[in-house]
């Protein structure tokens, strides 16, 4: 399912937030967003997710305006993993897991066999197998941020839409959950991950969006967003360029005042 972003324009009232963000997402594409803090990059997810009515433009989902779709039809097309989620209840991992296959039931509709086998092949992808019967308030944060992002893929929605997914994750279980990403994007998902790892993105992501002063500054492959001079003026810091042997994608390292001046390219 292709996710389109028109002249999307939007204010809380303490000036604009985005102006005029336009871009388009085929099916399958895996696009990382890309950018400073305050950029406007969540605000761009709430908006796609139908959390947010812009001031101007709008989100479709295919050929469907978000504002004309009722939540429950967003629901099916869309999953949101948000950046923190502030669960108050103490509900089992399974329990939440199998929350992401409500909008695929009716109102009095309760989960079967098929609903909990999806929830477990959720839980064994990101890693968390054995979990189920753990409370959600008892996990770690990078635990509480895993059992989210299975309750998404659990969703079974064509567009995943991400708000730093490896947000509070140790270096394995960020790979791993981008691989799990790059899985799902494999298989025809259409994922949108917002992301200060500008390395991860460009390691996985088939484009990149970087957005400054929510405005996008460029929209392309990693080779054409991720150069040094495009993304020291996105930031507004010194980068260091390392080359990878075999021609990986190079490393971006930012250089601050008390910086090693070591082995390096750029």
């Amino acid at each position: 399912m292709n996710l389109s972003i028109r002249d999307v324009v939007h204010d809380y009232g303490r000036g604009p937030v985005l102006c005029g963000v336009s871009f388009e997402v085929p099916s399958g594409d895996f696009v990382a967003v890309v950018g400073p803090n305050g950029a406007g990059k969540s605000t761009l997810l709430r908006v796609a997710a139908g959390l947010v009515q812009p001031s101007r433009g709008e989100a479709l989902i295919g050929e469907q305006p978000v504002a004309a779709l009722s939540r429950n039809e967003i629901a099916r097309q869309v999953a949101l993993v948000p950046q923190e989620s502030l669960m108050m209840f103490h509900f089992p991992v399974l329990e939440i897991v199998l929350m992401g296959r409500h909008p695929h039931l009716s109102a009095w509709q309760f989960e079967g066999r098929a609903e909990v086998e999806a929830a477990r092949k959720a839980l064994s992808q990101v890693g968390l197998e054995g979990f189920e019967e753990r409370r959600f308030q008892e996990l770690s944060g990078g635990e509480k941020q895993r059992v989210v992002l299975a309750r998404a893929i659990a969703q079974a929605a064509p567009i995943l839409l991400l708000d730093e997914p490896t947000a509070f994750l140790d270096l394995r279980h960020q790979v791993e959950i981008y691989d799990v990403l790059h899985d799902l994007s494999s298989a025809g998902i259409t994922i949108v991950a917002v992301t200060h790892d500008i390395n991860l993105a460009g390691a996985y992501c088939d484009h990149t969006l970087a957005l400054r002063d929510g405005q996008v500054m460029a929209h392309g492959t990693p080779q054409e967003v991720l150069r040094k001079d495009l993304l020291e003026e996105v930031y507004g810091v010194p980068l260091r360029v390392i080359s990878q042997p075999g021609g990986g994608p190079p490393f971006f390292a930012p250089l601050g005042r008390h910086a090693s001046s070591g082995a390096g390219s750029g």
